[in-house]
């Protein structure tokens, strides 16, 4: 046998001219470059450079708000609402949840806690009582800012459903949540028991900042100060934790990648729960200077073509089904979108005509596809803005400076380079670990400290990353694995699907059967046999599907992500297999 050293001979390939990755000649193991400096600071004193530097222009426009906050108008918020917290006797440390849609408040209580030192609490707007109860609960949340209400959510009305004690004790008592002491409530009505953010403010502006200075003084960048609920497929949601130095410097690399600089306008319909919009576009927006852009509370592609063309963005963030969204908008012809340069498309693989639209029709021409999870910080792979296009719809591009992946096969050892197995990551990005949950934590993250990410995966000799499906979603078939992904880019071929879905369901004869629900494009019609007669001949006879249903959407979260388990469940139930 070859020992492990011999066989890990390591090459250089460059990336854009800036920066680089080790890359081994055999296996499929990498190294990002280490050229680009790493930032030891808090995101508090990131905003106080932010605000020296940038101090008189735009960091803050919310189009829905009419708010238009310079970066010195923006440490000034945050500032201010700090101080109340640390009034109310919060100290570094405590966590304290915000649950609303996009908004300047969610904002300004992103950089309040930092400069607080308070861990702050990522709950997802579409959250009904029983998940709210839970993450409450497992974090110990000490205070709750929240909207009044989102879409069809009362959050007021469900608050007291949960805690009926509200208005009867200052601070809040409650027997199902038991540390939650202060909500902060948002909008102009008063509600008993609850604290008004406007009138917090007000507090605010009335405090000097002395013990502010203390507390900034005390904090450290390894410190937690973010805590994200991952959306898994099984079980409890479990609190991703991540570090100032975790999030700061994956936005600062991620800021790079993009060349963003104090002339960029990003606009950010996704939500800023998820890393996507709070790290990807807040912090990455902090570190370059670029003026972060919220089109609406919610995505809504109209919305978002109005804050592009009034505000001359850039660079646009989202998932493909937000772009194929904007794509297709009655008046996406007329408007002019031609300040676009850039932006992030992530949360599923784009399908080549999609990005060829977003860089023609859209003027994005240096579109980038980036690849990460919660866990990571979030970005671990991003494509350049210069990657030939058909690279930026096959590859999730090549690893960020300071990662290091591999990629593993069952038994933990290292595959070949073009071998399919598990990707792992370790590095600065990686989080400290899931909040009080050393079990899980330990299943993630081993003892070397590679994040096992459940992603699969190939590296090909140029660097470049293919995710090619989750080891929870590979379906077993009478002892024949099959990837839902291969199947979905076979059928994503035919000329009248718009999307497909693969997954599996049980099976009594052979353990499990291939699923697929199909989107078909406007006009179109296709049966069942006629899916079936597309694949004959074409893929294995095992990887033709059994069921076929024809659906107008499939199920996902806020952030875009799709949710194969409720299509399975929904099938199971269909089937009579629940």
């Amino acid at each position: 046998m070859y020992s492990l050293k011999l066989l890990q001979v390591q090459m250089f390939f460059s990336r854009s001219g800036e920066s680089g990755f080790m890359t081994s000649k055999t296996l499929s193991h990498l190294k990002g470059d280490t050229g680009f400096p790493l930032r030891k600071i808090t995101i508090a004193q990131a905003l106080d450079q932010a605000a020296r530097r940038w101090g008189d222009q735009d960091a803050l426009v919310v189009c829905h708000q009419n708010i238009r906050w310079s970066w010195s108008k923006l440490l000034v918020q945050a500032e201010t609402l700090a101080k109340a917290f640390i009034e109310l006797g919060l100290v570094p440390g405590d966590r304290i949840g915000i649950w609303s849609p996009n908004n300047c408040q969610w904002v300004t209580t992103q950089f309040a806690t930092a400069k607080a030192g308070l861990i702050l609490v990522n709950i997802n707007p579409a959250y009904r009582l029983s998940e709210l109860e839970f993450a409450l609960n497992k974090v110990k949340c000490r205070a709750l800012v929240t909207a009044h209400r989102f879409k069809s959510s009362d959050y007021i009305a469900m608050l007291r459903d949960l805690m009926p004690e509200i208005g009867s004790s200052d601070p809040l008592s409650s027997d199902r949540v038991p540390a939650l002491e202060f909500i902060i409530r948002m909008g102009d009505e008063k509600t008993p028991g609850m604290l008004n953010f406007d009138d917090l403010m007000k507090r605010g502006k009335k405090l000097d900042g002395e013990k502010l200075k203390v507390v900034e003084n005390s904090l450290h960048a390894d410190e937690a100060i973010n805590i994200q609920f991952t959306s898994g497929t099984t079980g409890l949601p479990k609190g991703a934790t991540l570090s100032h130095y975790n999030i700061i410097n994956n936005a600062a690399i991620g800021a790079q990648t993009l060349a963003l600089s104090d002339r960029d306008k990003v606009c950010i319909p996704v939500p800023l729960y998820h890393c996507f919009g709070m790290v990807m576009g807040a912090l990455c927006c902090l570190m370059s200077g670029a003026t972060i852009v919220l089109p609406g509370e919610a995505f809504e592609p109209g919305e978002v073509l109005d804050a592009i063309e009034t505000e001359q963005c850039t660079a646009i963030y989202g998932v493909p089904t937000m772009f194929i969204a904007e794509l297709e908008h009655p008046s996406f012809s007329s408007r002019d979108l031609s300040s676009l340069r850039t932006g992030i498309m992530a949360g599923a693989p784009c399908p080549i005509e999609v990005m060829k639209r977003v860089a023609n029709d859209m003027g994005a021409s240096e579109m980038t596809i980036a690849y990460g999870m919660t866990e990571t910080s979030p970005i671990s792979f991003q494509t350049e803005r210069d990657t030939p296009l058909e690279l930026r719809t096959s590859t999730v591009g090549t690893i960020q400076p300071h990662v290091e992946v591999k990629i593993i096969d069952s038994d933990g050892t290292t595959v070949p380079i073009g071998t399919q197995g598990e990707l792992c990551t370790r590095g600065y990005l990686v989080m400290r670990g899931y909040w009080d949950d050393e079990v899980r934590t330990s299943e993630t993250i081993d003892s070397e400290g590679w994040m096992h990410t459940g992603d699969l995966a190939t590296l090909d000799e140029a660097g470049y990353c293919r995710i090619t499906g989750r080891l929870k979603d590979m379906i077993i078939r009478g002892g024949e694995n099959i990837f839902p992904k291969e199947i979905e880019d076979f059928l994503f071929a035919h000329p009248c699907i718009q999307d497909v879905q693969a997954f599996g369901v049980p099976d009594a004869r052979l353990g499990e059967e291939l699923a697929c629900w199909i989107k078909l494009k406007d006009g179109q019609k296709v049966s069942e046999d006629d899916v079936r007669e597309y694949c004959k001949d074409q893929i294995a006879h095992y990887k033709i599907p059994r069921y076929v249903r024809f659906v107008n959407e499939f199920p996902m979260t806020v952030t875009g992500k799709i949710q194969k388990f409720e299509m399975r469940k929904a099938m199971m139930k269909e089937l009579g297999l629940d």
